[in-house]
């Protein structure tokens, strides 16, 4: 029996790896919104939190005000509304899905930045609503 030569071993390639691997924006979506649920969970108790200062009388409301007014605590109520908008019109595509529409490739992903975009300007028309006093936060 004779002996097999013996190739050069290429290195096995390491796919998909994280430099070349392409994220498609429907999966960016599908993530997001798996974790903007989590982050609603804690708004939650964030949003339960209020509304015990709000019953417990002015002290207890002024100190969760004046740490909801912290730079900190606007970029977590801004990332609360974000999470809730994102969550609302992602969920209203996936009733679309369920009713059999937006599944072509082209469409799932124009409708991924759709609800990106729009989410983001829904969070921040209700921060400029509230900081412009109409929603009554500043009066």
């Amino acid at each position: 029996m004779a002996d097999t030569p013996h190739r050069a071993q290429r290195p096995r390639p390491l796919s998909p790896f994280v430099t070349i691997y392409h994220w498609p924006v429907t999966m960016a979506t599908s993530i997001i919104h798996r974790f903007t649920g989590i982050g609603l969970a804690g708004g939650t108790v964030l949003l339960a939190w209020w509304l015990y200062a709000v019953a417990s009388g002015p002290d207890s409301f002024r100190e969760f005000t004046d740490l909801a007014g912290t730079p900190l605590g606007q970029v977590i109520l801004f990332l609360i509304v974000w999470s809730l908008a994102f969550h609302l019109i992602n969920g209203i595509r996936h009733l679309a899905w369920d009713m059999g529409f937006g599944f072509s490739k082209a469409t799932a992903q124009t409708n991924s930045i759709l609800v990106i975009a729009g989410s983001i300007l829904v969070a921040a028309l209700f921060f400029a609503a509230a900081f412009s006093g109409y929603g009554g936060y500043y009066q």
